[in-house]
């Protein structure tokens, strides 16, 4: 089993000077949860190389067991520092693709042509693909082969209105996840902010926010075994 973890490489917080990421709980819980398991995990990302991380992640406040963990692990760190590039990446043979979140994806993976095509094809391919936290906001161009959005009818949930706005962030984002889901016809819910909250609709899968990502990696799993029997 193998699964490919697509990274951002955008690290400028809009116009602000601060600096963004990925977001490093989105990450190293998803990693422990498929390395347990047995899987193979590859990570990607636009420019390949080191990936910027967000700083607030990394606040005492944000750690977790994973993310301490992810840290002390020497094999992870060193695979972290020398992501593929994700045009080079997403001609893989994959089982399944993760996407982290953090503000970065919403400015480059969002528009990023290789990361487009790579969900498509993943999807059409007949294999899942999970988001979580502002990820789902990367699908805002995916498309259906009839032209559709790919997540027009779906039940669909990402990183909410109200906990941009709890962040201070609603102004400086290009778009907010929320919003553009439901543009694109997506079916969204959300629910209580900060709390784990999942969907999973055919060969998609959302999780709203960081406490979702574990969560997320778990449902991805299980469908993949499922799917395997």
């Amino acid at each position: 089993m193998e699964i490919l973890v697509v990274l951002t490489s955008h690290d400028q917080l809009g116009n602000t000077g601060r600096k963004t990421g990925f977001w490093l709980e989105e990450l190293a819980a998803p990693y422990y949860v498929f390395k347990d398991a047995g899987a193979e995990i590859v990570l990607a990302s636009p420019n390949g190389g080191q990936p910027p991380l967000d700083p607030k992640s990394n606040e005492p406040a944000s750690q977790t067991d994973a993310t301490r963990r992810f840290q002390a692990d020497a094999d992870a760190m060193a695979a972290l520092a020398k992501t593929a590039k994700l045009k080079d990446a997403a001609h893989g043979k994959f089982d399944a693709v993760f996407y982290p979140g953090g503000h970065g994806p919403l400015w480059d993976l969002a528009e990023d042509r290789d990361s487009i095509e790579l969900i498509e094809s993943t999807i059409n391919g007949g294999k899942p693909v999970a988001l979580v936290c502002h990820a789902p906001g990367v699908l805002r161009h995916t498309k259906r082969p009839d032209g559709k959005s790919l997540v027009d009818g779906k039940s669909v949930t990402g990183f909410a209105n109200s906990e941009e706005e709890a962040v201070g962030l609603t102004e400086v984002v290009p778009f907010l996840v929320e919003d553009e889901l439901k543009a694109n016809g997506g079916k969204y819910s959300k629910g209580a902010d900060w709390q784990p909250y999942v969907l999973e609709d055919g060969l998609l899968i959302t999780g709203q926010n960081p406490a979702s990502s574990g969560p997320a990696a778990l449902a991805l799993l299980e469908k993949l075994r499922k799917d395997a029997q």
